[in-house]
């Protein structure tokens, strides 16, 4: 069965501030210099050490302000309200959570994660099912890294990137084939560590 974010088991894990910096990737992870905790970047960079030497991550997103998460979650349910006419308060929460996370255990908020993709050596993004942040009303649920339906190279491509990835200590959202994290309460919760390392953190005062 698939937690998800807005699970209470996931907000009653402990957190133990570790108090580590915010750092930009570098450029070998594509365009953007996510930033992101230093624990998460050393994981990353494993990660990408793991992969087949044809194909390197592109981090297309990693650190997100506590502002930019309350408008994607206002978006968000708004199209959820859409597609489920009649759902009640709890129920909109629990369906925009697959998408979209509370702020208080937000993994994106924490710095504690990153929305990521393969590319080949020209860092052409390649095909895995779905683009980055398709929700599963637009997808069809082909966003969900386990989603049947799509094409035989695009689920290789999903399990290249989750090898590798898991093997460096991150785990999957499952609802999203993109999102990985480290250290973030969701994190805690799957791989029974005691408690998070990282909680929302703001940009501003972690630079000053």
């Amino acid at each position: 069965m698939t937690i998800l974010l807005s699970d209470p088991r996931v907000s009653s894990v402990p957190l133990r501030e570790s108090g580590e910096p915010l750092v930009p990737l570098d450029a070998s992870f594509g365009p953007a210099r996510a930033l992101v905790r230093a624990g998460l970047a050393a994981r990353l960079v494993e990660a990408q050490r793991l992969l087949p030497s044809d194909v390197e991550l592109d981090v297309v997103e990693g650190h997100r302000p506590a502002a930019a998460q309350h408008s994607i979650i206002a978006r968000y349910s708004d199209e959820v309200r859409a597609a489920h006419p009649g759902a009640s308060t709890a129920e909109l929460h629990h369906l925009t959570s697959r998408f979209v996370a509370p702020i208080a255990v937000a993994p994106h908020v924490a710095g504690a994660a990153v929305d990521l993709t393969l590319v080949d050596g020209n860092r052409t993004m390649l095909d895995l099912g779905t683009q980055i942040d398709a929700t599963p009303e637009q997808s069809d649920g082909a966003c969900y890294f386990a989603a049947d339906g799509i094409s035989n190279e695009a689920r290789a491509r999903r399990d290249i990137l989750a090898a590798a990835l898991t093997r460096a200590g991150l785990v999957n959202y499952p609802t999203e084939w993109w999102h990985w994290s480290y250290g973030d309460r969701y994190w805690a919760l799957l791989t029974g560590a005691p408690a998070a390392l990282y909680g929302p953190v703001d940009v501003r005062s972690d630079a000053a």
